[in-house]
């Protein structure tokens, strides 16, 4: 009888024991999951939405993403703000490398876009393939929209730059409409504006809207897009797995459908 009740107790125990080895194995997963934060340009923003749940479902890891403008991104993070991952211009992240804010050596190269005009879907193709198509196009418009310059946004500083090398400055300021980030693209496809300047990356994206091509010449610029690992990173190595996923072959279709050329 004794020994019915220890082997009974015996197996009772192990049952448990083993139960609870399953269960913490099963939660393993997630208990060693970690977030990840992201401070990402706008440029991307289409591209990182479509990848981050992806992400999140191969890793486990929970990814948080801030989007803005490079140069308030870039500012911010001299400031002390952290992130595991940074998506910035290759300029900036350069900078922010040769600062400590980055960590070394682990800057890759991700994508390019060009500054280019887009114009609302059927309406008519504008000529801007050299620079006195452009200029002739910009003065026929009826309204133009693009990044407010004084927000720092790349294609918006670089376009007002233009407009002063092609001398017209004065004669676009009454037509214009200057968004704080991202949104020409959107404001074109509600028809609140003829014509919008915007990264490629930024346009392809927008319902509505139809990609003219990137201004012509040497009045045109592209930019590369890198990720970097902040040098604060808690978790260096979930950092890196998440810029491997963004340049896999996988990530880089999801970047050539949103208007990018994957590096």
């Amino acid at each position: 009888m004794v020994r019915r009740r220890i082997a009974h107790w015996t197996a009772l125990t192990a049952a448990i024991g083993c139960s609870l080895l399953l269960a913490l194995y099963a939660g393993a997963p997630a208990a060693l999951a970690g977030e990840l934060k992201v401070m990402s340009t706008v440029a991307l923003s289409a591209t990182l939405d479509d990848l981050k749940p992806k992400f999140e479902s191969a890793s486990g890891h929970k990814v948080t993403i801030v989007y803005s403008v490079i140069a308030d991104l870039k500012k911010r993070i001299q400031d002390g703000e952290k992130a595991d991952v940074m998506l910035l211009s290759r300029a900036a992240l350069d900078d922010l490398q040769t600062q400590g804010k980055v960590a070394s050596g682990s800057i890759v190269n991700v994508a390019s876009s060009s500054v280019a005009i887009a114009t609302r879907v059927g309406a008519p193709k504008p000529d801007i393939s050299t620079s006195d198509a452009l200029k002739r196009t910009l003065l026929a418009g009826k309204s133009i929209v693009y990044a407010d310059p004084a927000k720092g946004g790349a294609s918006g500083v670089h376009f007002a730059k233009v407009l002063e090398r092609l001398a017209i400055a004065d004669e676009m300021r009454p037509k214009t409409i200057l968004v704080p980030g991202a949104q020409a693209a959107e404001v074109v496809s509600k028809g609140e504006a003829e014509l919008g300047v915007a990264m490629a990356s930024e346009i392809v994206p927008i319902a509505g809207t139809q990609l003219i091509g990137p201004l012509p010449g040497d009045l045109g610029m592209v930019l590369v897009f890198s990720a970097g690992i902040g040098s604060m990173s808690t978790d260096s190595a979930a950092a890196k797995a998440l810029i491997q996923f963004i340049t896999s072959p996988a990530g880089a279709d999801v970047l050539k459908s949103k208007g990018m050329d994957p590096a």
